[in-house]
């Protein structure tokens, strides 16, 4: 098995010496849909030697093992023009109704485009590639490596919102929803698929029997605004075993009236953490009732996710701290939470949980539909001891959740958790930002990074009040 990072290093670095490829975005583009044809070269391999019968939804010539896996094989101009002029308007028209995974392949091509023109670069590019097996076993999480590694290098895309979530949070949320097989699970703002490749590999563990897998394919259900990172999950779902991922839609989530969620489109499972900090375009913000209105992006899918709850179903949520706190149509929105759902944890993270895409402070919410809140109970989750803020190369890790989960099925009051009655909750007009009451003084001792993640908070506070002002104006003009 190469190592991740100095093959990716290698293919940027291969990749920056063609004069077509312009900036990080483009390359990361590039990368992708040539990841995408080999992980699906390396997963028909695989069927061949289990399926004596398997047939390809691509033609011959145009499988990535007839023009790309030797070594030595098409280069140069030839490449060029084969791909240009052959290859990508072959794959954005293929069309087989007998074969779903044709209309996966067509959508994932339907947006993407070479950006190289140097096809002696592009055959090192396509060698280095070759030399990363897809089938092995060795490390699962392969996939999610490389793209960690991508963000990481290409910081363009991580400031562009693509941020990439701790494994070890979607690893904790995804246990205590404790999803199971014939559940629908629902991502509704997917990214590249993390929570739901981390449901897959959960229930995997149930699986019994034939049906066990079928069901399990067809209740993975994701969705995607962007057609980056739409790639990337799809990609994702074919290597953690979904073969024909075609509940994984490109759409915004947030583009069709709420009231038309019929109760055949309720899941049992949300599982996410939908953009924050965002705003949505104009006229997004009539699909909501009209007391809920806003474009502010987290809250929208606030709304939503309550809306496609079944009863009793459960769902765990990222939220920034201004959704906790804020007032106006965010105070309506928690109220609807807590009469229409029992919101009874809330898990607060410390600041750089997201290092270094983002410094916002962010808290997981739990909550269950049908029945309404009665109390809260909050845990503050401590950094480790000796460190004083996570970093890239420090992350959040899922041991450091071991007391969290060791409390969760027999809950007492300790120097991280306590539990505020939903009568205080209402008393403070629906304010769920809660200090840590076994602090002493309530005094907080922060760090310089954590001064600098504060202001940082304040300011985006500071800028979602002003955009709201806007709209206001804007509604009144």
């Amino acid at each position: 098995m190469p190592n991740i990072s100095s093959v990716i290093k290698a293919i940027q670095d291969i990749m920056r010496k063609d004069t077509g490829v312009d900036g990080d975005a483009q390359r990361l583009s590039q990368i992708v849909w040539m990841l995408f044809l080999k992980i699906f070269a390396d997963k028909e391999e695989e069927a061949e030697i289990m399926n004596d019968d398997y047939k390809s939804p691509i033609a011959e010539n145009y499988r990535w093992q007839t023009w790309a896996k030797d070594d030595e094989g098409m280069t140069g101009d030839e490449l060029i023009a084969f791909i240009n002029n052959d290859l990508f308007p072959y794959l954005q028209t293929l069309e087989n109704q007998a074969d779903k995974r044709a209309l996966i392949i067509q959508n994932i091509f339907q947006d993407t485009y070479n950006y190289m023109k140097s096809g002696t670069l592009l055959r090192q590019v396509i060698n280095k590639i070759n030399e990363i097996d897809f089938n092995s076993s060795e490390d699962r999480h392969l996939f999610n490596d490389i793209y960690e590694q991508l963000l990481q290098s290409l910081q363009s895309a991580g400031n562009a919102g693509e941020y990439y979530t701790p494994r070890a949070v979607t690893q904790f949320i995804v246990d205590m929803i404790n999803p199971q097989l014939g559940e629908k699970v629902l991502d509704p703002a997917c990214g590249t698929g993390g929570f739901l490749a981390c449901s897959i590999e959960h229930l995997k563990k149930q699986i019994q029997r034939a049906e066990d897998a079928d069901s399990l394919n067809n209740n993975i259900y994701g969705i995607e605004k962007k057609p980056l990172p739409h790639q990337l999950c799809t990609t994702n779902m074919i290597l953690h075993g979904i073969d024909t991922p075609i509940n994984i839609k490109r759409d915004n989530t947030l583009s069709k009236p709420i009231n038309n969620i019929s109760p055949a489109d309720r899941v049992d499972c949300i599982i996410t953490n939908p953009p924050f900090g965002g705003i949505e375009e104009e006229g997004i913000e009539n699909n909501f009732p009209a007391s809920f209105r806003t474009r502010e992006t987290a809250d929208l899918f606030l709304i939503y996710i309550m809306k496609m709850l079944k009863p009793n179903g459960r769902a765990g949520v990222v939220l920034p701290d201004g959704s906790l706190f804020g007032e106006g149509v965010k105070t309506r929105i928690k109220e609807e939470l807590l009469q229409e759902c029992n919101l009874h944890t809330i898990i607060r993270l410390p600041n750089g949980v997201f290092n270094p895409y983002t410094g916002i402070k962010t808290n997981l919410l739990f909550f269950t539909k049908g029945t309404s809140t009665k109390e809260i109970w909050y845990y503050e989750h401590p950094l480790p001891k000796g460190i004083k803020n996570y970093s890239r190369s420090n992350p959040i890790t899922i041991d450091e959740f071991l007391p969290e989960k060791q409390w969760w099925n027999n809950r007492v009051e300790n120097e991280h958790a306590w539990k505020v009655s939903v009568e205080t909750i209402i008393e403070r007009s629906y304010n769920l930002d809660i200090i840590n009451p076994y602090i002493k003084n309530n005094e907080i001792i922060l760090s310089r990074d954590e001064i600098i993640s504060e202001i940082q908070n304040s300011l985006n506070q500071c800028n979602s009040i002003f955009n709201k002002i806007k709209e206001v104006l804007a509604d009144e003009s």
